[in-house]
């Protein structure tokens, strides 16, 4: 048999090539190898699945059988690749299987961001970067109201703050910034947001940060009943008390593999236009990849763009990337947000245009990005339209 195409990561970026190299070529063989069982589901589903009413099982779409049956994929499912030889065009896998590869899709995603933290309860903060880590979060919640302290007050901070706020639970947000989303919305627009989701129950604390949780328990002066719960230290001096942690503070490329291999790595495995890395025969894309111009696309719709073209040129053809214009989709229903952000490197400014609008404009007044909200949000079509690339 041919050496196949290896695919590796079962994510949306891993599935989407294989799908779209089926398409194209029907007689490839391919082997996707992924760390978990596989199967199919919105990711950004998690951060809202309270409010679908859906549990860890439901948010899963497609079983990984019924996925590796439609595009003729042979599934390693619970095996994660433990080293890649670029020469020998082969990768070591975690039961000692060695696979030789003809190409290699490396769309093993990102790793959570782990903030430095004292205290004898640490090792209990949530990550949430999986279904299986949802389902685990899931279960902590249990069917009672909990206290929960959301660490990062960027996009998936603010979802998961509105969806755990609106399914009953207490919820705190701290951030080291002045308000949610700071890095990608103009200062009214967060204000805006931050309003509404006070409104829905939601309490802030800015400007300070976590640095310890530890174990903590309560007792009740008028029955001596006894609770444990999680106490957090913050850089002003401040303690919260909680009974789960979410650290929500970002992802960071996963580039362990390629890296080990001799791949060129910066903020991710650095790609060209094709989506192939420095090695050959090595291929990139998702949320491990960094995208010419450095550009790092953790969303939906960079990860569907990027999978045809790699599929394209898998398949024999020739084709390179260019991003369409992408929405980035805020879930917050509370204060629901799209936001186009300019281009990095645009000089501009951010105008407030009108109701929940805000305009990015560069010195000609040309429009570079923009933020709609709530009702505002009709005018996508129309304002993508107008923009100036």
């Amino acid at each position: 048999m041919a050496a196949p195409v290896v695919i590796v990561g079962s994510g949306l970026a891993g599935w989407t090539v294989a799908r779209e190299l089926r398409k194209r070529d029907a007689a490839v063989p391919i082997v996707l190898v992924t760390a978990n069982a596989g199967h199919f589901y919105a990711k950004p589903t998690l951060s809202n699945a309270l409010a679908l009413g859906r549990s860890p099982a439901q948010i899963v779409t497609t079983s990984a059988e019924q996925m590796a049956a439609a595009s003729g994929v042979t599934l390693l499912a619970n095996t994660a690749v433990t080293g890649i030889d670029a020469a020998a065009r082969t990768v070591s896998l975690s039961d000692g299987q060695t696979l030789v590869w003809r190409d290699l899709v490396l769309a093993n995603g990102a790793q959570p961001i782990v903030l430095p933290m004292a205290g004898d309860a640490a090792q209990q903060v949530f990550r949430i970067n999986h279904l299986e880590d949802y389902a685990r979060f899931h279960a902590a919640l249990g069917q009672s109201p909990k206290r929960v302290l959301v660490i990062g007050a960027g996009l998936i901070g603010c979802e998961f703050a509105n969806d755990l706020v609106g399914g009953g639970h207490q919820v705190q947000v701290v951030d080291p910034s002045p308000r949610p989303l700071a890095s990608l919305l103009p200062a009214e627009a967060g204000e805006a947001l931050q309003a509404a989701l006070s409104a829905a129950g939601v309490a802030w604390h800015f400007g300070t940060a976590v640095t310890a949780v530890d174990h903590q328990v309560t007792t009740d002066s008028a029955t001596g009943t006894s609770s444990s719960g999680l106490r957090a230290t913050l850089t002003n001096g401040q303690t919260l008390d909680a009974d789960l942690v979410l650290s929500a503070v970002g992802l960071r490329a996963d580039v362990r593999l390629a890296q080990a291999a001799g791949a060129v790595c910066e903020r991710g495995v650095v790609v060209d236009e094709r989506l192939a890395t420095s090695l050959p025969g090595v291929w990139a894309l998702g949320d491990n990849a960094q995208y010419p111009g450095g550009r790092i696309l953790p969303f939906v719709m960079p990860i569907m763009a990027a999978a045809k073209v790699l599929a394209a040129n898998l398949a024999g053809q020739s084709e390179v990337l260019a991003f369409p214009v992408m929405p980035v989709a805020i879930k917050t229903p509370a204060f629901p947000v799209l936001a186009v952000p300019p281009a990095p490197g645009v000089a501009g400014a951010w105008q407030h245009a009108d109701g929940a609008r805000w305009d990015y404009r560069d010195a000609t007044s040309a429009l570079r990005g923009f933020v709609l909200a709530a009702e505002q949000r009709s005018q996508r079509a129309a304002l993508i339209a107008t923009l100036v690339a």
